[in-house]
């Protein structure tokens, strides 16, 4: 019995210490292979060491988005492939299992124990490496790039082209990018690595820096000038501000005087002060108009319209522009020869009077909306009185006249003369208005009116009225 028992006991102690040995031996396995139950990033890693894991996950993994960002903000993508970059995960892999692999593995047999890594670092291949760098976008750009400063010309006006400032010094960046991924780092921006320098100055390259300073010099004197042409407002930007300036021979860029400022032309600020007038100039020219009887008609400015004073304007420019005299008051409202009711490209505006004679209409429009319509008789074409088309204006008003003529003399309330001796008034002796009278039985080249019609149109019509008289 005491054998039996003797032996029970020795193999009990026996079994706790193999027992024992077996899970201390476990337990020094997993120090330097993963515990049962492991998952890293969606890979079974019991039983395997850091480097069969590592191998796994860079074989299995997504490739992580590696982006280099260059002086400009913009950001290029890495494709690992053709870098010949690899991710490793070694160190991360030794760091987790120092953590987690303990004489408590045992835990890990009744629950699942999962992590997420990203690789520590990023191996690259030399050779394949460099030459991916030398084909992204802003490498090829930076060797293709040249060197020195130079003032050219463009549709904004002047510009400085300026080839040493901030070049991206190519070994700095390839050593800097480098550096970076073997940190791990998966976003790398060239200019915290300090890869951009200044290159030093040419004589060259001086002067043309000070033929840029006196340009903006220039063109900052020029930036508070705006021309009030009525509905327009010409702001002088860089561009009208560059083309005030004499220009040399051959390379077209503006010349310095002896103390180091930009000189204007004369004849360049004519030419702008001419090309103005031509574009806002209406005097004696043509233009289609809207009639209300649906038509478009051409009609020619005869008495109306718009000319500005080049000779004033050119003079006024050039004293300011050359610092002569001060700008005055902003916006500058130009000079005019002969200035509409309405300044602007549209000198005619939405208030006018339209004389439609071949339906003997006339229409009074205040801002654009119709205030008047009213049947008239104009000039008696039967007897080659007709009234002259053209657009006028009313050019004076008078109560209670008698108009004279070579047979006959008519007492009017009203006159509002609008080209020489022919304009628009009352007709007392006429009962009927409109249709074809104005064939057989017209005026002598005036607008009849009806008096009660006319008596409106004499308070609202100023002097300085456009009016438009068509067939």
């Amino acid at each position: 019995m005491k054998k039996l028992f003797r032996f029970l006991a020795f193999f009990l102690l026996g079994g706790i210490l193999l027992g024992l040995a077996g899970y201390f031996a476990l337990a020094l396995y997993y120090r330097g292979n993963f515990p049962v139950n492991t998952w890293i990033n969606g890979i079974y890693c019991t039983g395997k060491s850091v480097e069969q894991v590592n191998g796994e996950l860079v074989n299995s993994q997504e490739p992580a988005k590696l982006s280099v960002v260059d002086a400009d903000g913009v950001s290029w993508e890495i494709d690992q492939d053709e870098a010949g970059i690899r991710p490793d995960f070694t160190s991360e892999l030794n760091s987790y299992l120092r953590r987690n692999a303990s004489a408590g593995w045992l835990e890990n047999l009744h629950k699942t124990v999962t992590a997420e890594l990203t690789a520590g670092w990023y191996a690259v291949e030399e050779e394949k490496f460099r030459d991916y760098f030398e084909k992204l976008p802003f490498v090829a750009e930076e060797r293709e790039k040249e060197y020195g400063v130079s003032v050219c010309r463009s549709e904004e006006g002047f510009i400085l082209q300026d080839g040493n400032l901030a070049r991206l010094d190519l070994e700095k960046a390839y050593a800097y990018l480098k550096e970076c991924l073997e940190k791990g780092q998966t976003n790398v921006n060239l200019s915290q690595g300090g890869c951009y320098d200044d290159l030093p100055d040419r004589e060259a390259d001086k002067k043309q820096r000070e033929l840029w300073a006196g340009i903006c010099a220039f063109q900052e004197q020029c930036s508070g000038m705006v021309f009030d042409m009525g509905a327009e407002q010409i702001a002088f930007t860089p561009e009208i501000a560059g083309g005030f300036l004499e220009c040399g021979p051959g390379d077209g860029l503006p010349v310095l005087d002896e103390r180091g400022n930009v000189t204007v032309g004369e004849e360049k600020v004519r030419e702008w002060v001419e090309a103005l007038a031509m574009q806002y100039d209406t005097c004696g020219t043509e233009r289609v108009f809207d009639a209300t009887r649906g038509e478009k008609v051409t009609v020619k400015y005869v008495t109306y319209g718009t000319k500005l004073d080049v000779e004033a304007e050119t003079a006024y420019l050039l004293e300011t522009l050359r610092g002569m005299s001060p700008p005055g008051e902003m916006p500058h409202v130009p000079a005019y020869v002969q200035q509409g009711y309405v300044r602007g490209l549209d000198d005619i505006g939405g208030t006018y009077i339209e004389i439609d004679m071949t339906e003997q209409k006339m229409y009074y429009y205040e801002d654009g909306e119709l205030i008047l319509d009213t049947d008239v008789v104009t000039g008696n074409t039967g007897r080659r009185m007709g009234t002259p088309q053209g657009i006028n204006f009313v050019y004076a008003k008078e109560r209670n006249r008698t108009l004279r003529g070579a047979d006959y003399a008519s007492f009017v309330k009203y006159w509002m003369p609008v080209k020489g001796n022919v304009g628009i008034h009352d007709a007392s002796w006429r009962a009927r208005f409109g249709g074809q009278i104005y064939k057989t039985n017209g005026s002598h080249g005036c607008i009849n009116t009806p008096s009660d019609v006319m008596s409106q149109l004499y308070e609202m019509a100023e002097v300085g009225t456009p009016v438009i008289m068509f067939y």
